[in-house]
């Protein structure tokens, strides 16, 4: 289990004094028994590798999203705190598709859908909506396997 695995990873940070590890991985800890609770379990059972995933997706999210705020507030030194953090956390997630590879599953859905037989003007007027949809749809097929922003950056080449 990987809730087991990072729990022994904190330990051995804290014998190698590894303030900033044990810092991200005590607060993954917290994330991972508010998790249980929020689901109605015991704070003292473990989550399943989907669950766990589930939440480090969710810190990595609030690591990016703090990155970019501290780098537009021009705070270079929390930002650089901060991607730190990601990369701690980002070593516990399986291996993101590429852009290239979302892009094949995305064609073909594009063309199994339809839509590649529209003509451009109508393909654009039906933009937004239809990507709406469609984002939903792969993202549901790619579920933990690709990051939201890459695919969205596939679809709106296909609509455009």
């Amino acid at each position: 289990m990987l809730q087991t695995q990072i729990k022994t990873d904190m330990i051995t940070a804290m014998k190698a004094r590894e303030a900033l590890t044990v810092e991200v991985l005590r607060g993954l800890m917290a994330a991972f028994t508010n998790e249980l609770v929020a689901t109605k379990k015991l704070p003292t059972d473990i989550l399943s590798d989907e669950g766990v995933f589930t939440v480090i997706r969710r810190e990595v999210k609030k690591r990016k999203d703090a990155f970019e705020q501290f780098t537009k507030g021009n705070r270079p030194e929390l930002a650089e705190k901060e991607n730190k953090e990601r990369v701690i956390l980002e070593k516990y997630l399986p291996p993101t598709m590429s852009q290239d590879d979302i892009r094949v599953i995305a064609e073909a859905k594009f063309k199994e859908l339809g839509f590649a037989d529209l003509p451009a003007p109508e393909l654009q007027q039906a933009g937004k909506k239809e990507a709406g949809k469609f984002m939903g749809m792969l993202m549901k097929e790619l579920s933990g396997k690709a990051d939201g922003a890459d695919v969205k950056a596939v679809i709106d080449s296909l609509f455009n």
